[in-house]
């Protein structure tokens, strides 16, 4: 094994995933961190004042709410499959369904089919209650 898949493997094996948002550098700058619970990524995102969107509130911007859901779809994609490299994004729509506080974001996506070529997911934000979403996402990617 090379590459992604080679690291990734590794990361799975012993069970840290802390690595993988460093394959993608805004996940980086986001503050993004990795858990694992019963098989499924929780994907979350620390709060920090330049992902604020609106001051007044103040509230997260919704560019830093949708990209926490389409990094959860991915490393939910990553953690299913076994592949040489990070899947593209061909599709996401977001909807939001509420504002987003200012305080650390979490995220956890299915995926609804994963095909040879293509995999779809669907992925849910919330903040403090997880049956209650401020954000979801369905997205659409190219798998290598």
């Amino acid at each position: 094994m090379t590459g992604f898949r080679a690291t990734f493997g590794h990361m799975k094996q012993a069970g840290d995933f802390s690595g993988l948002p460093l394959a993608v550098p805004y996940a980086k700058f986001l503050g993004i961190s990795l858990a694992v619970q019963d098989g499924r990524v929780i994907t979350s995102m620390a709060y920090a004042d330049k992902l604020i969107g609106n001051t007044a509130l103040p509230a997260l911007h919704g560019g830093t709410i949708a990209a926490l859901l389409e990094l959860a779809a991915l490393f939910q994609i990553a953690y299913e499959i076994e592949t040489e490299a990070m899947p593209k994004t061909i599709t996401i729509t977001i909807d939001y369904m509420r504002s987003g506080a200012a305080r650390d974001t979490h995220a956890r996506a299915w995926a609804t089919r994963i095909g040879r070529r293509v995999a779809n997911v669907r992925a849910e934000a919330w903040q403090d209650d997880p049956s209650k979403p401020i954000a979801a996402a369905n997205a659409n990617f190219l798998l290598a």
